[in-house]
């Protein structure tokens, strides 16, 4: 289906798509001088090369042409041909079991790219890995399932197996590495997103889990219990890098609790449903010990889940495949129990771009959550991208001007939306339907 309508497509007549290519080079030229300056500031580098061999001199003829194909490349995404159509089958099972599982979604060369990319990482190779490692006080690798890393560089002094051990997940690189980006705004994956949560989608969060052999779980948590949006309509994309299976550490997801209302924190270090009567506060979200973990014991009561998964579904996967989940089913992964196999994957976070979100506003300065606030409202939807579709809130440009609905013209992105309808009364007495006509939100 698609987005911009049956009488109106980017690859409609050619004229129309001349206009669309003219528009975008007006575009560009009017706001030139921010978006110069924007594309200055950047990194430049491309991941796996040499520093001076990935530099090129930045010029405004090439940084203005750079940016002038990210907009058209923007505006051909919009109707593109090799869309991933989500079945009736697909988006029923979504709305039933809480998560969907599309199998071979991304392709074998794209994971290609990204397992390369994590080993370049795993063994600090990477040009923007200019701090070195926290380390426990013992000297070991961090092995807390929760805690955050930075892009840092392990120890020179260790072997590249002993290197690999010291990584669990990194939050937010696609705000540092142009393939995090690209990976968070990977078209397939928001074709999908846009069917599910859409049509309008913001790219907020993205994390890279590198799971080595020993490495911890997470315990049963509900993301929108981290990540809140108003209305919630946040949703998870998890990309397997790797296969994954019960063996290296899988999630598994609670068939039918995406129905539950999100539980919140009895202290305060998180969201929930508070105002509803009866709620209950929860403590110990995320530990993998269900004795200390509040939602391990509602899983048990109503889902009749035990310690090693009974009634609940392990997400076996194979590299390329990506789970969608909503923000209140309950799921976990246990520790990986192989002993030479990693579970690697890229997870992103969206919500519907109409959505308000407040997230990471009280972060503090340095944490890679850390977001822009607006004073007047509370919400930081400016400082997350506007991935498909369109919107009347705040939104920001992909840094490494990945193609995506944020680079599309204003113009261009207004009129794509399909007018809705209005029961009228008429003189007569009868009611007809009218069109809305123009879109009151872009006035």
């Amino acid at each position: 289906m698609s987005l911009i309508g049956e009488k109106q497509t980017c690859f409609g007549e050619n004229q129309q798509w001349q206009y669309r290519c003219y528009f975008a080079r007006l575009w560009v030229l009017k706001y030139y001088p921010i978006q110069f300056h924007y594309c200055r500031s950047m990194n430049m580098s491309v991941v796996n090369r040499p520093v001076a061999a990935s530099l090129q001199p930045a010029t405004p003829a090439r940084e203005a042409g750079k940016l002038e194909g990210a907009v058209q490349e923007s505006i051909v995404r919009m109707n593109r041909k090799e869309r991933y159509v989500v079945s009736v089958e697909e988006y029923v099972a979504f709305r039933r079991e809480g998560f969907l599982i599309v199998r071979g979604l991304v392709s074998q060369d794209e994971v290609n790219d990204l397992k390369l990319h994590t080993e370049d990482l795993m063994q600090g190779r990477l040009a923007e890995q200019q701090v070195a490692m926290r380390a426990d006080e013992d000297g070991k690798p961090i092995k807390s399932g929760v805690h955050i890393q930075q892009l840092e560089r392990p120890p020179e002094n260790l072997t590249p197996e002993q290197k690999a051990e010291y990584w669990l997940r990194i939050h937010m690189l696609h705000r540092k590495l142009e393939i995090h980006e690209r990976f968070l705004l990977q078209p397939r994956i928001l074709d999908v997103l846009e069917s599910l949560i859409g049509p309008d989608v913001l790219a907020m969060q993205s994390m890279l889990f590198l799971k080595g052999p020993g490495k911890p779980g997470q315990g049963f948590h509900q993301d929108s219990y981290y990540i809140p949006t108003y209305p919630d309509s946040l949703c998870g994309a998890w990309l397997a890098v790797d296969d994954v299976d019960e063996e290296n550490g899988c999630m598994y997801f609670t068939p039918g609790s995406q129905h539950e209302p999100v539980y919140p924190p009895a202290n305060n270090e998180g969201f929930g449903d508070a105002a509803l009567a009866g709620i209950t506060v929860v403590k110990g979200t995320s530990d993998t010990d269900d004795e200390k973990n509040d939602l391990a014991k509602i899983a048990k009561k109503k889902y009749g889940v035990t310690s090693r998964g009974v009634k609940e579904v392990p997400a076996i996967m194979k590299a390329g495949d990506v789970a969608f989940f909503g923000g209140h089913i309950l799921h976990r992964s246990f520790t990986n129990m192989s002993n030479a196999r990693f579970r690697r994957s890229f997870v992103g976070h969206y919500c519907n771009a109409r959505a308000y979100t407040d997230w990471g506003a009280g972060a503090p300065t340095g944490d890679p959550h850390n977001s822009g606030t607006d004073k007047a409202t509370g919400m930081t939807n400016g400082s997350h991208i506007l991935a498909r579709g369109d919107t009347h809130l705040p939104f920001a440009k992909p840094r490494f001007l990945t193609p995506c609905a944020a680079l599309v013209p204003d113009k261009i992105r207004h009129s794509v939306r399909r007018p809705g309808m209005s029961m009228m009364g008429q003189t007569s007495g009868e009611m007809t339907l009218t069109d809305h006509g123009k879109d009151h939100d872009h006035k």
